[in-house]
């Protein structure tokens, strides 16, 4: 199996010099031969909003509840075992990175599912659960059954709504770079779709389809490296990158300094 590597992180940074120096900084480290290493520039990882509902369960103390929702990429198809899913994995990463504080993160996948399956179980697999944070990860199956997305961005807004009603913060997560994925026309679509969603509704995104994409094209992995045999799924290695690359992102979100305008203008002179 490859080697995953990263550097090893440092206390977040409180100045917003350091803040935005820290934007440039890669999440995995480079230069050891290993077979692959899990990389990517933190620019392209970095959340745009800070994680506003678990950075003041940060500060007080309070266990924090993440759920991730989705279909099989969620549930762990393609995995040697539910322990290597990303939701399992993530759980670990976050618990390292924020020693002292209770973090649980739901597996709330279901293999096969589109985005209106998804939201007839949302009170149930979400809302019941009272989340700090929702990481929704949908799309991958629309592509493949070649849907047509004309009102998928309906449907997605009004999932946003029913978080929204909880307080919780959300990230949401794109398809698969992945061989049966790739050659379906609407994938390229369905990718831009939810970036521009995340972006007209002002919520946070987790680009897995770049960062895959890099792999592949930047760092010239074979999707063997870190695709499931089945050409669709993702493996344990790539499960665990991403778990590592999202939990860096959460993490600093969670933590990140709210900077002043007065602090701002001080640093600009």
């Amino acid at each position: 199996m490859p080697h995953i590597r990263f550097a090893h992180r440092a206390k977040w940074p409180i100045a917003a010099a350091a803040v935005i120096a820290l934007v440039a900084l890669p999440f995995a480290a480079r230069g050891e031969p290993t077979a692959a290493t899990c990389d990517a520039p933190f620019s392209m990882i970095r959340f745009t909003n800070p994680l506003v509902r678990v950075a003041q369960k940060l500060a007080s103390g309070e266990p924090i509840t993440i759920v991730a929702i989705g279909s099989s990429s969620t549930a762990g198809t393609g995995a040697s075992s539910s322990a290597a899913s990303y939701p399992s994995r993530l759980e670990v990463e976050l618990t390292q990175r924020l020693p002292g504080h209770q973090i649980t993160v739901l597996n709330r996948g279901v293999g096969g599912e589109e985005i209106g399956d998804m939201l007839e179980r949302f009170d149930r697999d979400v809302i019941a659960t009272k989340p700090d944070l929702v990481l929704w990860q949908f799309g991958t199956n629309s592509v493949m059954r070649d849907d047509k997305l004309n009102n998928h961005n309906v449907a997605i807004r009004e999932g946003l709504t029913k978080i929204r009603s909880t307080g919780a913060d959300i990230v949401l997560i794109d398809p698969q770079f992945a061989p049966k994925v790739i050659v379906k026309p609407e994938a390229a679509r369905m990718v831009e779709l939810i970036a521009s969603t995340a972006k007209v509704e002002d919520v946070d995104l987790f680009p897995r389809f770049d960062v895959m994409r890099r792999w592949h094209e930047v760092d010239h992995m074979p999707f063997k490296t870190f695709v499931s045999p089945d050409g669709l799924h993702m493996n344990d290695w790539s499960y665990g990158c991403f778990a590592k690359g999202l939990g860096m992102a959460i993490a600093e979100a969670a933590q990140r300094p709210v900077v002043s305008a007065k602090a701002l203008s001080h640093l600009v002179r």
